[in-house]
């Protein structure tokens, strides 16, 4: 047995250990449903250190993910739905059908192609009613909305279905743009909320776009975004209390020299 395979034993011994007698009653009380939001929780932070570039809190988190997914695939075996072997047997034969370019005859010419051919078998896949899958079928509903945007202008680029060029999507985005201004412009009514919001809408999932075409993906900047920020105005903060200063009672323009200093720092 290879060491990877006594590491996924071990992390199994201690989860049926707390499933069976004398085990812990709060696992013993988990279903696969009530495992969901810890799956989504614990893969958020995951992310977090990987982007952190934390190895320490990057490998603990990746046993924390597994340990999750191991414990589902527990629970499933335990109610005579699927095993664990079913789990790694099913996505190892997908992983081959869609990589004939890897362990079959295909030949493809770039990664475009390759892209192509892979949305060719997934749509030839067949979904639990015997039905050939939509194109957009795989995108989980949960999944965040700055995420998926993302993932529908690239399975859309896959189809053939987006703007020729670079210029047409960033003419597309000034369109757009200019509706939201002209919805936010526009006269007071109960529909002008709504309206303002569908137009930003429109806006930001054509500037998803825009940065996919530049290898750019928009939820992964906008976190790097967010975490800049709160670093930024953390320092602030720390600034100020050195100096003795309330951040609540400085005037704006003090605020932004201040925002200046921790831009030079953090």
């Amino acid at each position: 047995m290879s060491s990877d395979s006594m590491s996924i034993a071990k992390i199994q011994e201690v989860i049926d250990a707390l499933l069976g007698p004398g085990g812990c009653p709060w696992d013993q009380k988990q279903t696969p449903k009530s495992l969901c939001d810890y799956i989504i929780e614990e893969a958020f932070e995951l992310v977090s250190a990987i982007r952190a570039d934390d190895q320490a809190e990057t490998c603990e988190e990746l046993g924390d993910v597994l340990f999750l997914l191991l414990f589902q695939a527990t629970l499933a075996a335990r109610a005579g739905q699927f095993s664990l072997e079913d789990v790694v047997a099913q996505n190892a034969a997908k992983m081959i059908r869609r990589h004939p370019h890897v362990f079959g005859d295909t030949v493809v010419a770039d990664q475009e192609e390759l892209l192509r051919n892979w949305e060719r078998i997934k749509r030839g896949e067949k979904n639990g009613n015997g039905k050939e899958n939509g194109a957009f079928d795989s995108l989980p509903e949960g999944l965040p909305p700055l995420l998926k945007a993302y993932r529908i202008h690239a399975k859309s680029a896959r189809l053939n279905f987006t703007w020729a060029t670079d210029e047409d999507a960033r003419d597309q985005f000034d369109a757009e743009w200019k509706e939201f201004e002209e919805a936010c412009a526009g006269p007071e009514t109960d529909q002008k909320a709504e309206r303002m919001e569908e137009e930003f809408g429109d806006a930001l999932f054509t500037l998803v776009e825009l940065g996919r075409r530049k290898g750019i993906k928009a939820n992964a900047a906008l976190d790097r975004a967010n975490i800049k920020f709160l670093a930024r105005y953390k320092c602030m903060e720390e600034l100020a209390r050195q100096r003795g200063l309330d951040l609540l009672e400085m005037s704006m323009d003090d605020k932004n020299r201040l925002w200046d200093e921790a831009k030079a720092l953090a």
